[in-house]
């Protein structure tokens, strides 16, 4: 397996957060429910996390004060970006760019701390500015400094799925170019299946002779269904030689920084 850091975009999923000791979606869930004046346990049996959410907007009329709650709850001063390898790992990899579905600054934060310039591009009119040198962070399901932009409900999510945005067309670009390393995924997670399915159908009515870019996903732990899954979307599983949830990222990604002083092909 040979991974070329400067013709591979990374993908940054949940699992990176939560490694960082942020909150979980059954947290924000519970929150969302006391906020509406509900016990948090008969809550969460009421609709999914996007359903419930959805209800949120539509009981307050806007998702700001929930926004601020997360954003204040997942930016916890208690968090020491520095004792962080994986985080390092990921920014200092000199990957060409990265994608992430987390709504949380880690990533910038990461950038701003180990002196690493970065652009982040999470609405159309980020896209043009583009910088010779730049980490380019495309916030794939929004930003919290735009509320309009989360994917959080689930009429957003549901919009989500047209794939049509100015972000989708940017990364259906991406993905017929360069190859992608998936981290902090895996298929429980409803988007990610989706996003997995639409890359996959686009390759499909690509040209045979049109030679497809390989992409990877970091297994966090041994599961034989979702590599047999996986494989069907053309991505290869790469397993975490760690016996710990995404422990071992932190040096792979580091063995793939060091093949930076490579020519790019």
């Amino acid at each position: 397996m040979e991974i070329d850091p400067r013709n591979t975009i990374l993908f940054v999923g949940a699992g990176v957060s939560m490694a960082l000791g942020l909150p979980s979606w059954q947290a924000l869930i519970d929150e969302i429910g006391r906020k509406l004046g509900f016990d948090p346990r008969i809550f969460a049996t009421y609709g999914t996390a996007l359903s419930l959410a959805e209800y949120y907007k539509i009981e307050t009329g806007s998702i700001g004060p929930l926004r601020s709650w997360m954003d204040t709850e997942w930016h916890s001063k208690d968090i020491d970006i520095d004792k962080s390898g994986m985080e390092e790992a990921i920014v200092m990899a000199g990957l060409r760019k990265i994608y992430t579905t987390n709504f949380d600054r880690w990533l910038e934060k990461s950038c701003d701390h180990w002196g690493v310039s970065y652009r982040k591009v999470s609405r159309v009119s980020d896209i043009p500015a583009v910088r010779d040198g730049e980490l380019e962070i495309v916030k794939f399901h929004g930003d919290f400094e735009d509320d309009d932009s989360l994917v959080l409900t689930e009429s957003s999510y549901l919009d989500r799925l047209n794939f049509e945005s100015p972000l989708d067309l940017v990364l259906r670009a991406d993905s017929l170019k360069y190859g992608m390393l998936f981290v902090g995924y895996s298929l429980a997670d409803t988007n990610v299946r989706y996003l997995f399915h639409k890359l996959a159908d686009l390759w499909s009515r690509v040209p045979k002779k049109v030679p497809r870019p390989k992409s990877y996903i970091f297994m966090m732990h041994p599961n034989p269904i979702d590599e047999a899954i996986f494989e069907r979307w053309g991505i290869t599983a790469i397993q975490n030689k760690s016996d710990i949830a995404l422990d071992g990222l932190p040096s792979f990604l580091n063995d793939i920084a060091a093949r930076t002083s490579k020519p790019a092909s």
